[in-house]
């Protein structure tokens, strides 16, 4: 299953992560001797990183990825999943026995099963995003990949070439006809949205602006947060005074870090260790 050894989450900064304590429960319940760590650091040293993590002697055996760094890894792995590959981004790497690494998105698929979960139907539905990062493009991604898929997805980031760039490579490899590319975030239409994502780390800090007009927000929207710490930003709390449903992304994490850890073992996790699992990133998050 898994060997002796660690396992982690490569990033920039990484002081938010509450990965640790969902992977770690799971080895502690699997029996399994292996920890799992947090390696921070900048872009201009991740090279550096992935040639040490290839060689034979080498104590890591997978990793996650997270911000800034989800398409920056591309080029220092050896093969993607085909999902990986359609979204361009990867936060789960599989380092086999040979030192052969291969990526995954486990971000999509973390975030479906969350959404599901909540009763959201993307069928037909107006979607607005906050955010053109890598969870952004497996968020787009996945819903574009739907058999049923949205009505629309409206996309606004700061940086209009980054957005543009984002979805003009996602449509190289998939039909991303439903997605437009506003230039304000009142473009985004809100107000007659189904669902609001951000996909930004705005919210992280306490000093964060909101960057939704507060009018806008309707008792018939869902206010989907990817961020989790805090558990209730001020954009979460303005949808719930509002008479939004509103979501962080904490089940997400949960999810797609499941998903994970499977295919580091290369086997389905019982119900059994995905519950402590949940305990432990459900206490790591909301503990005083």
């Amino acid at each position: 299953m898994i060997k002796k050894t660690t396992y982690g989450l490569v990033g920039y900064p990484l002081g938010h992560s509450l990965s640790p304590a969902m992977h770690n429960t799971a080895f502690h319940e699997l029996d399994v001797e292996a920890e799992y760590v947090l390696f921070s650091m900048p872009k201009e040293e991740l090279k550096g990183f992935f040639e040490a993590v290839k060689l034979e002697d080498s104590h890591i055996f997978g990793l996650n990825v997270t911000v800034p760094h989800k398409e920056s890894v591309l080029p220092f792995l050896d093969t993607l999943d085909p999902f990986a590959e359609k979204v361009g981004a990867v936060n789960t790497v599989v380092i086999s026995n040979k030192r052969k690494l291969r990526g995954f998105n486990t971000d999509g698929p973390g975030f479906l099963a969350h959404l599901t979960e909540t009763g959201f139907d993307a069928k037909d539905k107006r979607i607005a995003v906050l955010g053109a990062g890598g969870a952004s493009r497996a968020i787009i991604s996945v819903f574009c990949l739907l058999p049923n898929r949205p009505a629309s997805i409206r996309i606004y980031d700061i940086d209009p070439e980054r957005v543009g760039a984002l979805v003009k490579d996602l449509g190289a490899r998939m039909d991303v006809s439903i997605v437009k590319v506003v230039s304000s975030v009142d473009d985004l239409d809100i107000e007659l949205a189904d669902l609001l994502i951000n996909a930004t780390p705005i919210g992280m800090k306490a000093e964060d602006p909101v960057l939704v007009k507060e009018e806008l927000i309707h008792s018939n929207l869902m206010v989907y947060d990817l961020v989790y710490n805090p558990p209730q930003t001020a954009l979460l709390k303005m949808a719930e005074a509002r008479g939004a449903k509103a979501v962080n992304g904490l089940k997400m994490l949960f999810y797609q870090g499941v998903l994970a850890f499977q295919h580091w073992a290369d086997a389905d996790l019982s119900e059994e260790v995905k519950l402590k699992m949940w305990d432990a990133l459900n206490k790591a998050c909301y503990k005083k």
